[in-house]
């Protein structure tokens, strides 16, 4: 029964990520924006994630858990209802801000739970039910996403979270309690001592999701603006750094990051991050932008990966128990690198099957990475600790995740500008193919009841518009290249694991 409570929060948080990935395109449509600023709803939500969840630790024991866990589900669910209602794109990544600060303790809050309540080896197959919950919202939030979306509006696939944060209210408030070992602060002694800190990071967070947001539209470093915005992050997070390794009692503790399998691990999250929510962004802008798919649609290619990672995941918690978690991250890493690969041969007659099953493949990779990265993150790591750990290590998920969103958009934006320069450099008046194809669709577009004026104007622009498909095709295909070569970057890390299965990390945790 704790374990369906904390994972309804999660399943709820993940689902609205997922959820809005298939939106996106109608989300820019309706609110009259760009597809690369409609990305702002994921980036805003990502990286406001991102201030609160080192915190989460701190701010337990400042508040209680189980009364920063239930206020944390309250202001999620309001601010989807906001969201739901917002007006216009500022007012909607504002709410989206105020709905990443409510579902950034979620996760780790449910995580620390789930931990505490298993024992050291039984926690990999814990941590394997608890992916399967998590898992479950991906399956179905493109689907219904893209449902929801077809059939009434894209506000819906927030206002869906109201129902599901009252029940997670509800049976939070009868079957969660706080651990008898998870000491209360002070709460004057406590503000005190961390505000500086606290400041620190979320000034240094904040102007990140700045440069990140604005980065592609005022040509990064190009502008003044981001530069000024990229010294005050790096600043503030820099400082804040220092500030919280200089004190005994840290809002966020590094310390932590001393144990070389958490860093270790923390840094292969973040290139998980980066990959994940940079190809999850990518995939549906690609097959409804260029392919004509409907949001529906996008949703059903994306949806029945996750089928198969609900099966897998028992699986990989049984081959913990037998092998070291670093060699099924190395197997997972080459899966999904292969699978990236696979989707940079896509091309503009690529079918329904084609796409889908590349996602599946991805998905394969997945549910080997997701178990075995926490399993080795939280091998030497002593109980108490747990709430500060899951804090940080899913840190570096969002950040990653932020990055990843902001790297393929960028990279698309540019690449299709260098391929169409590059293709335009091919059509001149003189080239016979492009005399015939002109031709083509002269006659074609005189047929159809165009006069031969128009019908001549009318060809230029077709095949203009042909080119423009193609240079971002061939964009699309350097991003997904991209995102496998860093995800095969991870593979050289895991030989820097200390070589420990669970059951023989056991002896020196405490």
């Amino acid at each position: 029964m704790v374990a369906g409570t904390v994972m309804l929060a999660v399943f709820m948080e993940v689902l609205d990520t997922s959820v809005a990935n298939v939106s996106l395109p109608h989300i820019a449509g309706n609110l009259s924006a760009g597809v690369d600023e409609s990305t702002w709803v994921l980036t805003s939500y990502l990286v406001s994630n991102a201030i609160v969840l080192p915190l989460t630790g701190w701010l337990s024991s400042l508040f209680g858990r189980k009364r920063f866990y239930m206020t944390c589900v309250a202001i999620f669910t309001l601010s989807s209802m906001l969201c739901g209602f917002a007006p216009s794109l500022t007012l909607l990544v504002f709410f989206r801000i105020l709905q990443g600060a409510g579902g950034g303790a979620l996760q780790p809050i449910s995580q620390a739970i789930l931990l505490e309540s298993f024992p050291k080896h039984k926690q990999g197959m814990a941590m394997a039910i608890f992916g399967m919950g998590v898992v479950l919202a991906p399956i179905i939030g493109p689907t219904l996403g893209g449902w929801i979306t077809d059939s009434y509006s894209w506000r819906w696939i927030f206002l869906i979270n109201i129902p599901v944060g009252i029940i997670s209210l509800i049976l939070t408030f009868f079957l969660i309690s706080d651990p008898p070992f998870l000491a209360r602060k002070n709460w004057t002694e406590g503000a005190h001592l961390d505000f500086i800190g606290l400041g620190l990071l979320s000034v240094g967070l904040g102007f990140l999701q700045v440069v990140l947001d604005k980065g592609q539209r005022n040509d990064w470093f190009e502008s003044n603006f981001i530069v000024w915005c990229a010294a005050v992050a790096a600043v503030g997070l820099v400082a804040a750094v220092v500030w919280e390794l200089t004190r005994k009692d840290p809002i966020v503790d590094f310390r932590l990051l001393r144990d070389r399998n958490f860093a270790l691990a923390t840094v292969t999250m973040f290139v998980l991050g980066f990959v994940l929510y940079g190809s999850t962004a990518l995939l549906p802008i690609f097959l409804q932008t260029l392919l004509g798919y409907t949001a529906l649609l996008s949703g059903l290619v994306l949806s029945p990966g996750g089928f198969l990672v609900i099966i897998m995941l028992p699986i990989v918690g049984k081959l913990l128990t037998r092998f070291e978690a670093r060699w099924l991250v190395v197997v997972g890493v080459s899966t999904v690198a292969l699978s990236l690969f696979h989707m940079a041969t896509f091309n503009l007659d690529i079918d329904f099957r084609t796409a889908m099953m590349a996602r599946v493949y991805q998905s394969a990779g997945m549910a080997f990475l997701f178990v075995p990265i926490n399993v080795m993150a939280f091998y030497y790591i002593p109980k108490m600790k747990f709430n500060n750990a899951t804090g940080i290590i899913n840190l570096a998920r969002n950040i990653g995740g932020s990055f990843g969103i902001a790297n393929v958009m960028t990279l698309l934006a540019r690449r299709s500008q260098f391929h169409q320069n590059m293709l335009v450099s091919h059509l001149t008046p003189l080239d016979p193919a492009y005399q015939s194809l002109v031709s083509g669709s002269r006659q074609l577009l005189f047929g159809a009841g165009s006069n031969s004026i128009d019908a001549a104007t009318q060809a230029h622009g077709l095949v203009y518009g042909l080119l423009q498909r193609h240079a971002t095709m061939l964009a699309f295909v350097d991003d997904f290249w991209l995102m496998g070569l860093t995800f095969l970057s991870l593979v050289p890390l895991m030989f820097f694991m200390k070589k420990s299965r669970p059951h023989q990390a056991l002896a020196g945790t405490h």
